[in-house]
């Protein structure tokens, strides 16, 4: 049995969703069998994976190869052909309490009339519930996650007259309200300063640090190695995943990215800097 999507996609309904054995319910986040296809052409194919308790973990792979479908997949964002993915052992409507995320900015409408510390007081409702104004505690609270990414001082600014970096960072400090477990974020450095960038990997070491795990869509292969411990190379399927020493190899790139050479000829120039460090 099975039905049409919206899309036009066949969706079957989830099967053998109980945790197995290759996926221990202590995994921060598992993925069993997934395929997701719009149209009826698949966008993921049959992804297995595992991810690590407490590390920075880059998702990498070309344009088009499903690294922002599969985080929304894991958070039921998008139908699913086949599989499942579990956050500590259950779906995500089980585990969203556990789960932050941080979505691409060109999907948001920035138009919307609040301020800076408005959204990221949005990280607490869940906490709070819909229908509940934002107290003093919670507020206060925001304002410290705005310090955390260095834009306390724009906390009343509307969202529009934000730069894009500032924009982010704002994003960022929202899901630093939700004292997640798992953090997923779709290029939260696309398209950013410098600076912004920095600030934001500081934040996600720190959560590393504390014990929290961080997937991160991720497309500048120059700094996979400084940013990340752990990357899961992907195109339509997981090429490779692991501790970025061990996985972030000329022949994986090469299994990745195919025949693009001057996204391989880049990645080339990054190992032989890095292996002459």
């Amino acid at each position: 049995m099975h039905h049409e999507s919206l899309s036009g996609q066949a969706v079957f309904p989830a099967k053998h969703t109980e945790p197995r054995p290759e996926h221990p319910p202590e995994v921060p986040l598992a993925i069993h069998d997934l395929t997701v296809a719009y149209q009826r052409k698949p966008v993921l194919w049959d992804i297995e994976l595992n991810l690590p308790e407490g590390k920075l973990i880059g998702i990498v792979g070309p344009n088009g190869a499903g690294k922002s479908t599969l985080l929304k997949a894991c958070l039921d964002l998008v139908p699913r052909t086949s599989g499942w993915a579990h956050i500590y052992g259950v779906p995500y409507r089980k585990a969203r309490h556990r789960v932050a995320y941080v979505p691409q900015r060109e999907s948001v409408d920035w138009d919307f009339p609040v301020s800076a510390l408005d959204v990221v007081a949005m990280g607490s409702y869940r906490r709070l519930g819909w229908f509940r104004r934002v107290n003093a505690t919670e507020s206060q609270r925001a304002m410290e996650a705005l310090e955390q990414v260095g834009i306390a001082h724009l906390a009343y600014r509307q969202i529009s007259q934000l730069s894009g970096g500032q924009q982010q960072r704002v994003f960022l400090a929202r899901a630093l309200m939700q004292d997640a477990d798992l953090y997923l974020m779709d290029e939260p450095f696309a398209a950013v300063d410098a600076a912004t960038e920095q600030a934001i990997v500081d934040v996600l070491r720190r959560l590393s640090s504390e014990g929290k795990t961080c997937l991160v869509v991720h497309h500048d292969l120059a700094t996979v190695t400084s940013y990340f411990d752990w990357i899961v190379l992907i195109n339509l399927r997981i090429v490779a995943a692991g501790p970025t020493a061990e996985t972030f190899t000329r022949e994986n790139l090469q299994k990745t990215y195919g025949g693009k050479l001057s996204l391989l000829e880049k990645a080339a120039e990054v190992l032989r800097s890095t292996s002459s460090r």
